[in-house]
């Protein structure tokens, strides 16, 4: 058997190494005669975390252009990212999403320091209690679930979050200045339990309460376009129904023509053949909402995406959209 060699790039976190090295052993199970090197980086987006991801053109500017980059450079086989932090409002010519793995819990999750509970804040709407998040859908959905919240600029790998909210840490603004301490995070469930924290998960919002971001709980491998053994290989160990939610959610992304501080969520769920797929729009303040949800073969998620995208927009979701962009 003729060893092959398969270089895959991912940041340095905690997670997104657990992610890749999950990677990793899927490929060297579903074909022995792979070598597979982990290619670490440290990202602007890990370097900096104190800027809004906007400093650096979203999450897809911090977390995915220097790996992406290098896959087109030919540095690289293949790159992990997590879905969510891919921008799907974008083409990106050269590179394909080869394989995405089963789906983990897309749901997001409350984190409370130690003497908080769950019931005070609810009870309360948020009144007297600082939330930490840089997620402005989450920020969106917090602020209509606790109304008197304060919500703060919040950043980091989620272990140092967790560490930093239990230490009641101060969180370094962009430009100068601190804000905190925060007394709960809202974070992904699938990141804590990635990084062995489910524990502290003290409230699961349902996608009622708050829906995922699209691609939430989908880890992606993307690969250049015409690299036709590495795309074998990663179908390998694709997961068809991550894959059609995959395609739903980002069409609705595309369709809509987002940005990085667009309030937009997409989530779909598949029942046989049939998928349903629901997404919104909400201003950052919370106040302004729009929702839909569509049912249509599951076999076709891009043409449900649109849908979907489309009937937001004649409710009214561009220009939600349009006051968000950064001047």
């Amino acid at each position: 058997m003729v060893a092959v060699s398969m270089r895959i790039g991912t940041r340095k976190s905690t997670m997104a190494l657990a992610q890749t090295e999950e990677i990793a052993r899927r490929l060297q199970a579903a074909a022995p005669e792979l070598d597979v090197d982990i290619v670490k980086f440290e990202t602007v987006g890990d370097t900096d975390q104190t800027s809004k991801l906007l400093m650096h053109g979203g999450k897809g500017g911090a977390f995915v252009a220097e790996i992406r980059a290098a896959v087109r450079a030919g540095r690289l086989h293949a790159a992990m990212h997590s879905l969510k932090d891919m921008p799907g409002n974008e083409d990106t010519p050269g590179l394909v999403i080869g394989a995405t793995l089963a789906r983990d819990p897309p749901t997001d999750a409350l984190v409370l320091r130690p003497g908080v509970s769950f019931e005070e804040i609810n009870r309360s709407a948020g009144r007297g209690f600082r939330i930490g998040t840089n997620a402005v859908r989450r920020a969106a959905y917090a602020r209509r679930l606790f109304p008197e919240i304060e919500v703060i600029h919040f950043r980091g790998a989620a272990d140092t979050r967790v560490r930093k909210l239990d230490n009641r840490e101060l969180q370094r603004l962009p430009g100068g200045g601190e804000v905190g301490p925060a007394d709960a995070l809202i974070m992904a469930r699938s990141g804590l339990e990635r990084v062995g924290l489910a524990n502290r998960i003290s409230h699961e919002f349902s996608p009622r309460e708050m829906l995922p971001a699209a691609g939430q709980g989908i880890v992606a491998v993307e690969c250049a376009t015409g690299d036709w053994q590495t795309r074998r290989y990663l179908s390998l160990i694709d997961d068809p129904w991550a894959h059609l939610s995959c395609d739903a959610e980002r069409e609705v992304l595309w369709v809509l023509n987002g940005h990085c501080n667009s309030p937009v969520a997409a989530y779909s769920t598949i029942d046989g053949v049939q998928m349903t797929l629901t997404a919104s729009v909400l201003d950052e303040a919370g106040g302004q909402f729009i929702e839909v949800t569509r049912e249509g073969p599951a076999d076709r998620p891009r043409e449900l995406g649109r849908a979907v995208g489309l009937d937001l927009l004649a409710k009214g979701a561009a220009e939600i959209i349009e006051r968000s962009r950064p001047v």
